[in-house]
């Protein structure tokens, strides 16, 4: 059994292109979290370059502690040959291809050289002849390859003693002992940023939840005005939301007070014209003749018709406002049993099942008018047995409206799809012979399209008629129920 809006939710069309509703949380959740993303990268590639900077820098002062003491010894040589620096004793200097290298260039005496044991038979490029920029004190610093490919970060100092000689002074570490450094502190730094990322969403997500709390009350109180509990939104509700507040309490009000007028109206329009009906009919009948029998037939449909009128205003008005909740269990059992007793003389068994206990979003007199209806015409026309069915159909999704079914089946003659349409029209009666004034179908299905619900007819499994009225509900508990 379908629900009168089941379907696909409606998507808003903006531009020729249909898109679906969004979630407000997930849209500000997403663009903190774009931001976060953008900041953290930011600030990681910036505290990367400060560390690689001062990395650098720490690095290179070690190389100028060793590129010192070999510039104070032969500063300080006065014999033959180049200066061999003894103060430098760390076997890094020492061991072969170790990396840590230093070497002396005279390039006053044809570019002699002398250099570490760990040099080996290679030569360290000079930064001078390559234009490489120095500071004020004449020291220059670079990223160099040696003869095996390996990259070097070398520091390099010019000293001219005059007679003395000229020298370009090196000293060279391998780079990777750098870069791990700065590798090590990346992935460190990656680790933490992600940390406070995970850390800062988080947040987000409960400040989120927290902010959007009062819109998710508001939904509450809104399904409870729609579904009759209350009247109006009432509560504490933070600034931002009191104006919207304030205008959907003025919306019901302004709804409440047009449907009210129009009830006067109709209510005043239909009591102007009794009075003139009632002269017509009492002159009428005064007399015998085929005018006045004419005018009193007209003048009873024109009764008649305001009469339905001014019910059908009143139905309107009663759905349009307020909508009150009642037990459905209760309403139908009491009628099984009123039907029973009034229709004693067929001996009928009227077999009540009740599968979900719901309640009937609705006052509790229509519904008497609407079931009650249906139970007394299928007990006019059962031979021996009624069976009323009450299920409601499960929301497939959370928010979606929950309808009930009242199911009533009678073993009688039943009507063929043909006359089935003729059902529901006002005044149309399908058999003279029965009692009645054809009005008690109609009125079930007005009834039943105010509420927004249905009102069908089928064949019935047991031989006759099923008559079926889907009605809004809310759910109480779900299960079989004796009847």
């Amino acid at each position: 059994m379908k629900p009168p809006d089941a379907g696909t939710p409606p998507a808003r069309r903006l531009g020729g292109r249909v898109r679906g509703p969004t979630s407000l949380a997930l849209r500000l959740l997403l663009s903190a979290m774009a931001i976060t993303v953008v900041v953290l990268v930011l600030v990681g590639l910036l505290l990367s370059s400060l560390y690689r900077t001062a990395a650098e820098r720490a690095f290179d002062r070690r190389l100028d502690v060793y590129l010192k003491t070999i510039v104070a010894e032969v500063a300080n040589f006065r014999g033959a040959g180049l200066p061999q620096p003894k103060a430098l004793e760390d076997p890094l200097f020492a061991f072969p291809r170790s990396g840590w290298y230093w070497q002396i260039v005279d390039v006053s005496r044809d570019g002699r050289r002398n250099r570490s044991l760990s040099l080996g038979d290679a030569q360290l490029p000079l930064l001078a002849p390559n234009d490489e920029p120095a500071s004020s004190l004449g020291m220059r610093d670079a990223y160099v390859k040696v003869a095996d490919g390996e990259e070097m970060r070398l520091v390099e100092r010019d000293i001219d003693l005059g007679a003395d000689g000229h020298y370009f002074i090196s000293v060279a570490a391998p780079a990777a002992e750098l870069n791990q450094e700065i590798t090590d502190f990346n992935l460190a730094l990656v680790g933490v940023l992600l940390v406070l990322a995970i850390a800062f969403i988080l947040v987000v997500m409960a400040q989120v939840r927290f902010g959007l709390k009062p819109l998710s009350h508001i939904s509450e109180a809104l399904a409870e005005v729609r579904s009759g509990k209350v009247e109006r939104l009432k509560g504490p509700y933070p600034d931002e939301i009191l104006p919207l507040v304030r205008e959907v309490n003025a919306l019901i009000d302004a709804n409440r007070e047009i449907v009210e007028r129009a009830r006067t109206h109709v209510g005043n329009l239909a009591h102007a014209l009794k009075t003139p009906l009632s002269v017509l009919m009492n002159e009428a009948g005064t007399r015998d003749d085929s005018l006045a029998v004419r005018v009193r037939d007209q003048a009873s449909v024109m009764r008649d018709q305001v009469a339905h009128h001014l019910e059908r205003a009143r139905m309107a008005a009663r759905v349009s406002v307020v909508v009150d909740v009642c037990e459905v269990t209760g309403v139908v059992n009491g009628l099984a049993r009123t039907m029973e007793k009034i229709h004693r003389a067929k001996s009928l068994a009227i077999d009540v099942r009740i599968i979900d206990d719901v309640r009937f979003r609705g006052e509790r007199q229509d519904l008497e008018e609407m079931v009650g209806n249906l139970i007394d015409n299928a007990c006019k026309w059962a031979s021996s047995r009624v069976e009323v069915e009450v299920c409601t159909n499960r929301a497939r999704a959370p928010g979606e409206r929950v309808f009930f079914h009242v199911i009533i089946d009678d073993d009688g003659p039943g009507l063929d799809p043909g006359r089935r349409a003729n059902v529901g029209r006002r005044g149309r009666r399908l058999d003279e012979s029965k009692p009645g004034s054809g009005l008690g179908l109609s009125i079930v299905h007005e009834l039943a399209t105010l509420y927004g619900g249905r009102f069908d007819l089928s064949s019935a499994p047991i031989g006759g008629l099923r008559t079926e009225l889907v009605l809004p509900a809310t759910l109480v508990s779900q299960g079989p129920m004796p009847g």
